[in-house]
């Protein structure tokens, strides 16, 4: 949660629409520069004025988002285990890899689309059944 001057300031510099937006779906308000996007449109923003380990914001282009819509490389520069970005390291500039999917396949964990095992031994026990005797 931020401070009203803080609020107001972000407001001034980002405009009435982009307040909104991050209200609506960040639930406060972030003004910075835009580092890059990904493949899927995906804005990625850095304000070093912010707090330690908020300075780093991904703008998700999808309002239905998932932590699984991101990619490595931004993985990596958004939770702050590489200093440089995607777009300014060469290793990340190669492009598509081979063994990547050309589109993206959603996690669907905690979905009815989740894995579910299937066991087929049986039991080594089962539930007790009382079977009342007739009097």
């Amino acid at each position: 949660m931020s401070t009203i001057l803080r609020t107001l300031r972000n407001l001034r510099q980002i405009g009435l629409k982009e307040y909104g937006h991050q209200m609506q779906y960040i639930g406060d308000t972030k003004a910075g520069t835009l580092i890059g996007t990904d493949r899927f449109g995906n804005k990625y923003f850095e304000n070093n004025e912010e707090l330690p380990l908020r300075t780093r914001w991904v703008d998700y282009k999808e309002a239905e988002y998932d932590a699984s819509h991101i990619e490595p490389g931004w993985h990596a520069w958004i939770s702050y285990l590489v200093d440089t970005p995607p777009t300014a390291d060469k290793l990340m500039q190669a492009g598509h890899r081979a063994w990547e999917l050309p589109e993206h396949r959603p996690n669907p964990t905690l979905s009815r689309a989740a894995f579910k095992t299937y066991s087929t031994t049986r039991p080594k026990y089962t539930a007790w059944a009382p079977v009342a005797a007739p009097r």
